[in-house]
């Protein structure tokens, strides 16, 4: 069985798994699914301010932090129990782009000679974990939600919004990877 879970479940099983949360979410009543809301949550829950954003019957989306609980149980086991021992697959052109930038292909998915303890107090680490994840907090606020949210949820509810929140996900992917990530391992 441990055998089966190492490996990725095929596109046709994961897509329509993923797609079917949606509808059952809505039957249960939820307008809304995303990771972000929950830090809300979390704030609402542990801080008694009289802050009006977080004013409001948490309790009621209790169940938003049992999601991210098991995401955060899910990801520990996916990591270190049920770890795929090979390394990850990846196409020529990204391994002769890393390869060019002096990245090693490891195991696992990041690259340990940057994404490491010791490197942390780089400029690059630095700009990995602070600029990047103040970069990742200030875009999720300001988009209304995180890419799960408006990526799965939104767009399978129509919303218009989070048609433009995913396209401007894709686009800032696509120009960190070929204009600021070489920047950052030259």
């Amino acid at each position: 069985m441990s055998h089966l879970l190492q490996q990725p479940l095929p596109w046709y099983v994961a897509g329509p798994l993923i797609g079917l949360t949606v509808p059952l979410l809505l039957l249960m009543g939820n307008k809304r699914l995303g990771i972000s809301s929950s830090l809300r949550h979390i704030c609402a829950a542990c801080a008694p301010a009289e802050i009006p954003f977080l004013k409001y019957d948490w309790k009621k989306q209790v169940w938003n932090l049992y999601f991210v609980l098991g995401i955060l149980i899910g990801g520990f086991l996916a990591g270190y129990v049920f770890a795929n021992p090979h390394p990850v697959a990846v196409s020529s052109q990204t391994s002769a782009m890393l390869q060019h930038w002096h990245i090693q292909q490891g195991v696992g998915l990041l690259p340990e000679q940057w994404f490491n303890w010791h490197q942390l107090l780089s400029w690059q680490g630095l700009m990995f974990t602070v600029v990047g994840g103040f970069l990742v907090g200030f875009g999720t606020r300001y988009a209304g939600g995180c890419t799960s949210g408006h990526g799965i949820f939104g767009l399978s509810s129509l919303q218009w919004p989070s048609l433009v929140a995913t396209a401007s996900f894709f686009l800032g992917g696509i120009v960190s990877a070929h204009f600021i990530l070489p920047l950052l391992f030259k």
